[in-house]
This record gives C-alpha cells, structure tokens and sequence, in this order.
C-alpha cells in the first residue's frame, strides 16, 4: 500500500501543480482588468507563456492601448472646443459694456461669466489629470481636517491615518463633498475612521436632504435640483460627478443618505488599508 499511496499523492500534486499553472494566466488577466478599469494608464499584461497566453496578452493591451487613444482624444477635442468658446464669449463681454440699460447688462455679463465657468469645470472634469497621477501615501487625516477647517466645516477622526492614494484627485473629492455640504446644508461634519480594508469617509449636513429617487441623478455632470437652480448656490453641477469618479478611480464609491433627523450624509468610502496604524484625537 506504502507505493500506491506515494504515486498517488504525487500525482495528486502534479495535477495540483498543473491546474494552478494552467489557471494563473486567468488570475493575471483579471487583475489587469479590475486594474485598466481603475487606471487608464496601468501598465500592460506581460506578454509571456504558452502562444495561447501570449495571444490573449496582446489582445488585451492592444484594446488597452485603444481605449488610452480614445480618452486621450477626446480630451484633446474638448480642450480645443473649451479654447474656441473662450474667444466667442469674451467678444460677447465687450459688447456686453456697451449696453445702456445697467440691469440688462449686469445680467448679460453674469451669464457669461456662469458660460466661463462651465467650460472651465467641464474642460477640468473631461482632462481628469488628477486621476492620472501615481498613488503615494497621503496623510488622509490632515488632509480632510486642513479642508474642514478652511471651508467651514467640522472634523471628527484620527490625527493621523495615511493611506495610498492620488494627492490631487483625493483632495478635490473631499474639498467637493464638504463645499456641498456647506453650501446647499448650512454644515459639513466630517468623521474619518479607518475600518478593516477601507477608510470611510462621511460628512454630514443639516439641510432639507434629497428625494431618494433623485440620488442617481444628481450625480450625473451638471445635474442641479430645482432647489439650487440660482447663481448664488448653483454652481455647475459637476460637484459631486468629479468627487464620485475620484474614489472611484481609487476603487471606492460614494454613497448618499438621508438623516433621520433631517440633512443628507455623503459617504465616501476608499478600499485602502492605512499603512501608518491611525492615533485617536
């Protein structure tokens, strides 16, 4: 018996062996794929192994290397579309001043100036460089309390809690949330806590909340609820479009709730461990 319980286990093991070589090219492709949807620019697949493999490799960072061409030139085409409407409207604006009646001109040149700041927000939004730049540790907990404080909000959280992340694009996802926050809910509480694999992010306001059947949309670039429809509180409706794409872009998600007790609650919720363990205020 010793003998055929020994052959059996190696083969046993040789087909274990076997299978898992056989099955890592598929592990690898799928990485890739959860990376490229991440990351326009993550690096291509090694083109190695057995033809089949090397195939598929090639395929895949061709298709890669054609979606990078068609983001690139779409961007491209929105920033000389962005350039082409800047000289319309400045001409637009010297007009403008020549107009005698003061409210009607007043008027005119605060659409113009609502027009520039749309294909500035729009050109920013389409270009997405932040997402672009490499990840590096960021210190999560400095950033969103420095962002609190000078925007007029609160925070809640650790000291210090650093996670890999894009500066950048990090930065204007937070800075969005709580200016939102701010201006269409009075406030912004910030509370950062780091849970196992993820760091979570919310902040809370103390306004009149959205319809549930309305937080899908106002997501969607330049969605502005009838609430908000002025120029003092309007903006461009790209506030919350550019911070959910930026923790997307880091693998997370942002969520929306309303309060029981009144006011909306943004969570932004990042899947990245803290590599520095976090130090209660």
């Amino acid at each position: 018996m010793g003998p055929v319980v020994a052959a059996l286990l190696a083969v046993t093991l040789a087909a274990l062996w076997a299978v898992r070589r056989a099955t890592r090219p598929f592990a690898t492709f799928a990485a890739a794929a959860e990376r490229l949807g991440l990351e326009i620019t993550a690096p291509p697949v090694p083109e190695t192994g057995p033809r089949e493999v090397r195939k598929a490799a090639h395929a895949f960072n061709v298709m890669q290397g054609r979606i990078r061409r068609f983001v690139d030139d779409r961007t491209q085409m929105l920033a000389a579309i962005s350039h082409d409407l800047r000289t319309p409207i400045t001409r637009l604006k010297l007009r403008a001043e020549f107009i005698d009646d003061e409210d009607e001109r007043s008027r005119l040149l605060a659409d113009l100036d609502e027009m520039e700041r749309m294909i500035a927000a729009t050109l920013s939004f389409a270009k997405d460089d932040a997402l672009r730049e490499d990840r590096r540790p960021v210190d999560v907990a400095a950033l969103v309390q420095g962002l609190a404080e000078d925007l007029g909000g609160s925070y809640d959280g650790p000291d210090r809690l650093v996670i890999e992340a894009r500066p950048t694009a990090l930065k204007r996802a937070v800075a969005n949330l709580i200016e939102n926050a701010v201006k269409y809910g009075g406030t912004a509480r910030c509370r950062l806590e780091a849970q196992i694999g993820q760091t979570v992010l919310t902040v809370a306001d103390d306004g009149p909340g959205i319809p549930e059947a309305e937080f899908e949309r106002v997501f969607a670039p330049f969605v502005r609820l009838e609430a908000s429809r002025n120029r003092d509180t309007g903006g461009t409706g790209l506030g919350l479009a550019v911070a959910r794409a930026a923790i997307r872009a880091h693998g997370g998600d942002v969520i929306l709730s309303n309060r029981p007790e009144g006011g909306l609650t943004v969570t932004a919720q990042i899947p990245n461990a803290p590599i520095i363990p976090a130090a209660n205020a």
